[in-house]
């Protein structure tokens, strides 16, 4: 068993307390918050893991050997680089870090001292996805032409980062999951209707060199709630709704193929509309199955699924999406 430490008790840190405690592989040696109020929950929930709002107290725990954060992303960068300096493994709540800078300073620092440094993009853990993957690795909808995704809805509003850097990590990874070439440049703008600079409506698109390109549309001022991704390819095309509880994926069996005639200036598009299918996907919590993967890399030194490649490669793409909108939707390069 690996004795694990969970720093942040709110939101997301509910769902993986409630799934480290049932995993057999991990031990809850001790959780962390600031706020004392949610630390009596703990207590009487989870009677039996002691708890603190020291994070000092985690660090110099001798028995724990991971830790897991799940705290505002501000705090990423020195949670986890003080954690990693104790000899600790490490999983953060996506994003990695604020910035490009960040990330490569604590990759080293865990590739130096051999240990893991995970992100917890949960979505590349789901069945969805996983058939996803392999349905386009395979050829089954032919050469990737783009990948659309739309997730909005009315809330919550974070008061550190904007609307890309909370929900676009998503769709970001599950785009770099499935699409293996890597975007060479980004436009993005977005508006902020709070007043205080932190865009909460945004949209983002990347652009590649073989033409394929990725469309982002987030927001947190929608009225109705909407996690739709379409992909694209000149076979079939997939519309993948995470919000449907029993067909999240269809396929169509829709193309289109392009012709030019004789005079180069015209040219006709050809379309083809056939059947649908709704594949059976594989049943499981994401959340716990991307915990197992942590622990078991933890064992034995694998790089997990969702490995900082991931979540750096995430991490450059916002930052770069970022400064387009300051510059008001200039074409930034990725580097």
């Amino acid at each position: 068993m690996v004795k694990v430490a969970l720093i942040g008790y709110g939101y997301w840190g509910v769902n993986l307390l409630r799934n480290l405690t049932s995993i057999k592989q991990s031990e809850v040696a001790m959780v962390c918050d600031s706020r004392e109020e949610r630390l009596q929950v703990i207590n009487e929930t989870y009677p039996g893991i002691n708890t603190t709002t020291s994070f000092e107290d985690v660090i110099n725990n001798e028995q724990v050997e991971a830790i897991v954060i799940a705290t505002p992303t501000f705090s990423h960068y020195e949670l986890a680089k003080k954690a990693l300096q104790a000899g600790k493994h490490v999983l953060v709540e996506k994003p990695l870090t604020a910035t490009t800078e960040q990330a490569e300073e604590l990759i080293q620092l865990a590739t130096s001292k051999g240990l893991q440094l995970m992100v917890d993009h949960t979505f590349l853990y789901s069945g969805a996805v996983e058939y996803m993957k392999e349905l386009v690795e395979s050829g089954g909808i032919g050469t990737l032409k783009y990948f659309d995704s739309t997730r909005i809805n009315l809330g919550l509003l974070q008061p550190d980062v904007n609307v890309l850097w909370d929900l676009a990590p998503h769709d970001i990874s599950i785009l770099s999951f499935i699409q293996q070439e890597q975007p060479i440049s980004v436009n993005a703008t977005g508006v902020s209707h709070t007043g205080n600079g932190i865009e909460n409506i945004a949209y983002m698109t990347l652009n590649y060199a073989s033409g394929f390109i990725a469309h982002f549309n987030c927001s947190w001022t929608s009225p109705v709630k909407l996690r739709t991704t379409l992909i694209g390819g000149d076979k079939k095309m997939i519309v993948y709704d995470d919000i449907n509880p029993t067909e999240k994926v269809r396929i169509y069996d829709t193309g289109y193929e392009c012709k030019t005639l004789e005079d180069r200036t015209k040219m006709y598009v050809d379309y083809r509309v056939g059947d649908i299918s709704i594949p059976k996907l594989k049943t499981h919590e994401p959340l716990r199955k991307m915990l197992e993967d942590f622990l078991s890399c933890i064992k034995s030194g694998n790089t997990p699924v969702s490995s900082w490649e991931v979540g750096l490669r995430a991490v450059k793409i916002l930052e770069a999406a970022q400064q387009s909108i300051k510059q008001n939707g200039e074409l930034i390069l990725i580097k």
